[in-house]
């Protein structure tokens, strides 16, 4: 669109073409960030049909592991602003280079992972955890060790599309993971067609060796895609690191944002264990509610960043801004209706996950709540990703820390114990945390938004 025709656009037409934009960008993300916890859900369901202390090793490898992906997610975020941003000034001729020096760093950002992976026994152990179980869940974090290279490699290709609106290509690889994970999950871990049972190694396995599926098809893809020369996809590498400062610059904001943030919820689930099984039980029960949400509000995050960093590199403030407002207005729709079924049907919901009566009678109470807080906590993802995609990263990183530490973890303990209000204290904690998040990062995106407007004016 030109800038005279922007210019004679209402703000209600310029609001309607962002949600339509927005949806667009958003619903294949979506369906690909969900793609991972039903993987992860798959992998559960079967592995823990085949044995409770195989399903311990799974679940207690298989947390570590998530946080350290949520950083590696953070730190190639750089790639897609970047790429965004070159889009929006009309470069579309430089982004091959963007993606050609995020892909060293990927292998470098993996290969730090694989390596901390190796060690999975040694730091359950410090964590206090039983010899056997530490055990366990270090030989299925040593297996999903070997996943992060191209983990990392895949989560480069497909931000890297994403910035370029064509976030189709991930949602499909993801898809297609999901159809395979079943069958070689159901292989691996029970052991069928001869094959050993492995139990909640086969399904590390499984994991593993989709992961390098989709990196090998995810690059063959960009290498081979008819816009190639377009885009000056093929070249050397000389010069990565130096070129992709800025890349690592908000890279480095948004994983640290990512660990703080993983970390918090990990120390919850440490508090969580001293309520007891029951607490632990419906604490889980409760994580698992909110993460499908959430999935959805990570995938309108990135859709927001993208288009944000769009108006930003294009120079256009008032679309930065109005860019930034619909994701947010979007976003809190959707997770209110969300909310919405959670507050009425919350004794049905919980009901589906547990039919112990003293599991469900703490559940039901949190399942109500996260109806509030669904709405707040994926608010604050979205306005960080705004302010991303305008290339303000560090503010985000420091709310995030104020947040999830100086906030979410001292008042979750203090409502859970010293008031008593058990596992609802901690979801309460969350949901204090997050207001103050989203309230604080609202107020620095409309600070920017009035600093911009102020120069354009003057």
């Amino acid at each position: 669109m030109t800038a005279v025709a922007l210019q004679a656009e209402t703000l209600p037409h310029r609001i309607q073409r962002h949600v339509r934009d927005l949806f667009r960008l958003a619903v294949p993300v979506i369906i690909a960030r969900a793609g991972i916890i039903v993987m992860a859900l798959t992998d559960t369901l079967i592995v823990g049909r085949y044995s409770a202390q195989e399903l311990a090793y799974l679940g207690m490898g298989h947390t570590p592991v998530a946080v350290m992906m949520g950083v590696m997610v953070g730190l190639l975020l750089g790639t897609v602003v970047v790429t965004a941003q070159a889009v929006g000034r009309g470069e579309e001729g430089t982004v091959g280079t963007v993606w050609r020096r995020s892909l060293p760093y990927a292998l470098l950002v993996g290969s730090a992972v694989f390596g901390i992976c190796l060690f999975g026994e040694q730091f359950l152990l410090l964590t206090g955890q039983e010899p056997d179980l530490a055990r366990g869940a270090g030989h299925v974090m040593a297996v999903m060790a070997f996943g992060m290279p191209p983990a990392a490699l895949y989560l480069a290709c497909s931000l890297w599309l994403e910035g370029l609106k064509r976030p189709l290509p991930g949602m499909v690889a993801m898809l297609i993971s999901n159809v395979l994970n079943v069958l070689l999950v159901w292989m691996f871990v029970w052991g069928h067609f001869g094959l050993p049972a492995l139990g909640a190694i086969g399904a590390a396995w499984s994991t593993t060796a989709l992961r390098w599926l989709c990196a090998f098809g995810m690059i063959a893809y960009i290498w081979w895609h008819p816009k190639r020369q377009e885009w000056g996809v093929r070249g050397g590498f000389k010069g990565w690191w130096a070129g992709g400062r800025e890349q690592r610059r908000i890279g480095y904001a948004a994983g640290l944002s990512n660990g703080l943030e993983g970390s918090a919820f990990g120390g919850l689930g440490l508090f969580a264990g001293w309520l007891g099984a029951v607490g632990v039980a419906a604490y889980a029960i409760g994580l698992n509610l909110i993460a499908l949400p959430f999935m959805c509000a990570l995938g309108l995050a990135s859709a927001t960043s993208v288009r944000v960093g769009n108006a930003y590199g294009a120079g256009d403030r008032t679309e930065t801004t109005v860019a930034g407002w619909t994701g947010l207005g979007v976003t809190s729709a959707i997770l209110a209706l969300v909310g919405v079924i959670f507050l009425l049907f919350p004794g049905w919901i919980a009901g589906q996950f547990t039919q112990d009566a003293a599991v469900l009678a703490l559940t039901a109470p949190v399942v109500a709540f996260s109806a509030w807080l669904l709405v707040a906590d994926g608010g604050q993802v979205v306005m960080a990703q705004a302010l991303r995609g305008r290339s303000d990263t560090w503010v985000p990183t420091a709310l995030h820390f104020i947040s999830y530490y100086a906030i979410m973890m001292p008042v979750g303990w203090f409502l859970a114990f010293p008031l008593g209000r058990g596992v609802l204290g901690l979801f309460e904690g969350i949901f204090i945390a997050s207001i103050v998040s989203v309230g604080f990062l609202m107020a620095r995106f409309w600070w920017l938004s009035r600093r911009d407007a102020r120069t354009a004016a003057g």
